[in-house]
């Protein structure tokens, strides 16, 4: 690759070093450091006139300084005289922060989009960014590449039986990308949807309509003969209950079983009757118009310890039943909402194994060590775009790092020599 020069930041060494191996070319030569009040140094050791110039610098843990370095890099190529700066960042920072959720808040996303524009970046290639319409913020080209396809040979390969699968979002804010893996391994998908409010009376609720639809199945099932479909004796349940939805309530982070919450509806009840008959007060999680409630991102996991203790109600729609679990995310950051959601599959759904699987794994805190306690969870499976501790990897025994090294090399030599990068949408899985 003539007229070409990769540059390796400090955030993702060792991932810079394979698309480099993969290329056939070394990373080229330049000094990153830190002077002793905390500023950041950069200094190119090669020239860098009328070349195609690479900066690879994911996310990390310290990522406020690797921004710093990657502007200050893409900057420094543009005062050699660089012909095209690409700025290659597998993990996009700040990409849950790609809208404002709260009055007087920031859209650091685009903030940070507009940085590297002024910086000197004249395209943008990244992996499965939080939100696919954050390609808006930039005013130059934005290469989205997808880790699906990666992901998706993994589970061919690895999860026994994956035909009869099910892969599960667990918010309705990442139904879109779950349908997707589901299209492309042909099988069927599910959702978790979680609300916190009215816990107890939806979930009486809920209990009551499942209580009445299995009455009724019960009754068609005597009054008219069981009609079976080839040769497989369950196949009526099978179709009866395709459609269930089951809900539980979720306290300190896990499922609470049937009678804990009997237990509790009991206790409000007598509450309610020793109480006083005068005009009742709505409470505050209200739905009515005009309530105090105050609406959560529904693709967030909520980020304050406070709402991890507040009681909510945990929905499934659809059918996990003596079948394998897959939770889908673009990234794995705290463990609360995959540790609930694979209680719920397996205690009250019945699912027989649950894999949680990511683009990025950030782990944020004691997040790995939480998933891998949760003895639920089968496997957790993420791609090597963001740094995970070689520590880690190695004690671990239920994490399966990918490696997606070989797409980001592709995407390279195609933007280089002038070729479609559209095809790799199609074909990342062959490569």
């Amino acid at each position: 690759m003539r007229k070409c020069k990769v540059f390796v930041g400090n955030s993702h060494p060792e991932l810079g070093k394979l698309v480099c191996e993969r290329l056939g070319i070394e990373p080229a030569p330049c000094s990153l450091k830190k002077f002793a009040n905390g500023e950041t140094s950069v200094q190119i050791g090669v020239s860098v006139r009328d070349e195609d110039v690479y900066v690879i610098q994911s996310g990390s843990p310290t990522i406020n300084d690797h921004i710093m370095e990657l502007l200050i890099l893409v900057s420094a190529c543009r005062g050699g005289s660089a012909r095209k700066i690409t700025a290659v960042i597998p993990q996009f920072p700040y990409s849950k922060q790609c809208k404002m959720k709260k009055h007087r808040g920031a859209i650091t996303a685009r903030m940070l989009a507009n940085l590297l524009i002024m910086a000197g970046a004249d395209h943008v290639v990244s992996m499965d960014l939080h939100a696919s319409q954050m390609q808006g913020f930039f005013t130059k080209p934005v290469d989205n590449l997808y880790g699906g396809p990666s992901l998706a040979k993994w589970i061919r390969e690895n999860v026994p039986d994956y035909k009869d699968a099910v892969v599960v979002s667990k918010n309705p804010g990442g139904t879109k990308r779950v349908t997707a893996l589901a299209d492309s391994l042909k099988i069927n998908f599910a959702m978790i949807h979680t609300d916190r409010r009215r816990a107890k009376d939806l979930y009486s609720q809920n209990k009551d309509l499942q209580q009445l639809k299995l009455r009724k199945q019960s009754m068609l099932r005597k009054s008219r003969p069981i009609i079976r479909q080839g040769d497989d004796p369950n196949e009526e349940e099978n179709i009866i209950f395709s459609n269930g939805i089951q809900t539980a309530r979720i306290r300190n982070g896990h499922v609470i079983g049937d009678e804990e919450a009997d237990e509790d509806n009991d206790e409000v009840a007598m509450e309610s009757d020793e109480g006083d008959d005068s005009t009742s007060v709505a409470p505050s999680d209200s739905y009515a118009l005009g309530g105090t409630y105050d609406t959560i991102d529904s693709e967030d996991e909520e980020d304050e310890e406070e709402e991890v203790r507040k009681e909510k109600l945990i929905t499934l729609v659809g059918n996990v039943r003596d079948r394998a679990a897959i939770i889908l995310d673009d990234m794995v950051d705290r463990p609360g909402s995959f540790i609930s959601a694979a209680e719920h599959l397996v205690q009250n759904c019945g699912a027989k194994r649950v894999y949680v699987v990511a683009t990025h794994g950030i782990f944020t805190g004691d997040c790995l060590e939480e998933l891998e306690k949760c003895e639920y969870i089968h496997q957790i499976v993420v791609t090597n775009t963001y740094p995970i501790a070689p520590e880690h990897i190695a004690n671990s025994k239920k994490l399966v790092s990918i490696d997606v090294s070989p797409i980001f090399a592709e995407c390279i030599r195609r933007d280089h020599y002038g070729e479609s990068i559209s095809v790799l949408f199609d074909s990342l899985a062959s490569i």
